[in-house]
């Protein structure tokens, strides 16, 4: 078995990885790199392998890094299964869509200001209608469910607290009558962080891939990043300024959303203040994607469900408002009233946050608030290094602006939060590998866990690749693995999760006493009802698996 880094080996974008058997070839996420035009260039160039021949692609989540060029995958030449986790899938159909509109438009004005030059027009990466081809061939799976992906194979998808749907992969590979296990950490995020629940520490792995993009710093207290954001959103309007906040549409911006929510409900004391400002998503994709985070509440976290058992939108409030069409979105830097206003994208390559940053940066009464990573590069990047000159849109701005960088509300976990999880595992994997991450934060990173472990993490550089010796490795049978799979804890976990959804149905009960029948409309009605039939068939399922027989014991 081989495995070989074929994106976010040399940095943190461009994740891509190939798992090769004797009989199979399995991809671990297909993304898009970012950051630059060096970076973007890596883009368009052949990939290092025949997408024809490639079986599935195991996808760890939907930022574009991760999943950017499937479309790219598909148009040339794969027609696999793309497996994810059903949020996941929901959340593919808004990013590539948007991603495939993207590289049409950038190649229309690339190919104008070609054409002027007297050169060949430019075509797109891809285009919105590979995106939709792509999605075609997405096979969304649950949390915990086990899939057999071939005759050799099967995954289990756990939470990685990262964005929604966020996976880490365990994967099970049989070779030559044996099996290993490979665990692909996907991108980690940070615990106790709203609306997500914390990343899952896995047991046992033979083998683990692993993220390093905060390697080797530490994050502010979240809460500390929280009450900076709401000192620097009133210090800002109260001198008439405007709040410009950078985000990622997934992710980033839902939990800004909810966080502001608890703002406005908890402190009265700005009551008056609060009344009068407005707070704009001002990105259709961002819009769609809290949608798609609604539809989803099955994913969140215990805080975040029990708001919604109480009756309470975590990710809406009075003075929230979305914009989709481009006139709401130029009337925002029209409009003089202070006011929030966050946009895509994070980094500020693109979207209409440049938009905002070009009517806002100069003029000293507002602030720009970056609030997740920035690549090298990037304006974002440029930014927060304290450049005070940025050309936009062909005109000069200089930078007045104040600016401020929160990393308490990255969505990665950082040094301490990634060792936390690689010493999770009670064995020794035979072999750790560092990816996503810049040299010398996965340099940084092996260092410590080699310190503090006894780890000899392999430090992965450029488009290497890896022979995995079976025969030699520490190999969890598979009988080893079913005995670990039903365990006195996991069992325990399964029936405290049927407790659970016994307690969320009796609040569920509760409340329809209160509304139902009270002026109910007949759209709220047919979802209820068609919600209440998927409950009736997955409560007939569970109680057939629970009483049939276990062959497998009664055989024994």
């Amino acid at each position: 078995m081989k495995i070989k880094f074929c994106g976010a080996s040399s940095g943190v974008t461009g994740s891509c990885h190939l798992l090769t058997t004797g009989n199979h070839k399995v991809l671990l996420d297909c993304g898009q790199f970012q950051g630059g035009k060096a970076q973007e260039a890596l883009n368009f160039e052949p990939f290092p392998f025949e997408p024809s021949e490639i079986e599935c692609v195991i996808l760890s989540h939907a930022h574009i890094d991760h999943c950017g060029r499937l479309p790219l995958l598909v148009k040339r030449g794969f027609t696999g299964k793309i497996y994810c986790t059903d949020a996941t899938g929901d959340l593919l159909d808004v990013m590539l869509k948007d991603s495939g509109f993207i590289h049409e438009k950038d190649a229309e004005w690339k190919s104008k200001r070609a054409a002027r030059a007297g050169k060949p027009p430019v075509e797109p990466l891809y285009t919105y209608k590979d995106a939709c081809e792509a999605l075609k061939y997405v096979e969304p799976i649950l949390y915990d469910q086990q899939i057999q992906i071939n005759d050799d194979m099967k995954i289990v998808f756990n939470d990685a607290g990262h964005i929604l749907g966020s996976a880490i992969t365990e994967l099970w590979v049989k070779e030559d009558d044996k099996e290993s296990k490979i665990v692909f950490s996907g991108d980690l995020g940070m615990v106790n962080r709203p609306i997500l629940r914390d990343p899952t520490i896995i047991k046992k792995a033979d083998y683990v891939i692993m993220e390093t993009t905060y390697g080797n710093r530490n994050h502010p207290q979240n809460a500390t990043s929280i009450k900076q954001l709401l000192d620097i959103v009133l210090k800002t309007t109260r001198r008439g300024g405007t709040v410009v906040i950078p985000s990622f549409a997934v992710g980033r911006t839902q939990e800004l959303i909810f966080e502001f929510n608890k703002f406005y409900e908890e402190h009265s004391d700005y009551k008056d203040e609060l009344d009068k400002l407005m707070v704009y998503v001002d990105s259709p994709m961002a819009t769609t994607a809290t949608e798609v985070f609604r539809k989803n509440a099955q994913v969140f976290d215990e805080e975040t469900r029990d708001y919604i058992l109480r009756g309470d939108n975590p990710l809406d409030f009075k003075n929230l408002r979305f914009t989709r069409s481009t006139a709401e979105s130029q009337a925002l830097n029209f409009d003089k009233s202070p006011k929030i206003i966050i946009s895509a994208s994070g980094m500020c390559e693109a979207g209409r946050i440049r938009h905002h940053l070009k009517h806002n940066l100069w003029d000293a009464r507002s602030s720009v608030i970056f609030v997740g990573y920035q690549a090298e590069g990037t304006l974002g990047k440029i930014l927060v290094e304290g450049t005070k000159d940025v050309t936009l849109f062909g005109e000069e701005v200089h930078v007045n602006a104040e600016i401020y960088n929160l990393e308490g509300f990255s969505g990665h976990a950082d040094q301490n939060g990634l060792f936390a999880w690689i010493a999770g595992f009670r064995q020794k994997p035979k072999q750790v590998f560092l990816v996503h991450g810049e040299e010398q934060s996965k340099i940084d990173f092996g260092k410590l866990i080699h310190d503090k472990l006894a780890y000899e993490p392999v430090v992965v550089l450029g488009n290497s690749e890896y022979e995995l010796d079976m025969n030699t490795a520490t190999i969890l049978n598979k009988e080893q693995a079913e005995a670990d799979a039903i365990s006195d804890e996991e069992i325990h976990d399964v029936r405290s999760k049927i407790s659970g959804i016994h307690n969320d149905i009796e609040n569920i009960l509760y409340n329809a006493d209160l509304v139902m029948g009270r002026n109910i409309s007949p759209e709220k009605l047919i979802r209820i009802n068609n919600i209440v039939q998927e409950m009736e068939k997955a409560t007939i399922n569970l109680g057939s698996t629970v009483t049939e027989e276990d062959r497998s014991s009664a055989q024994v």
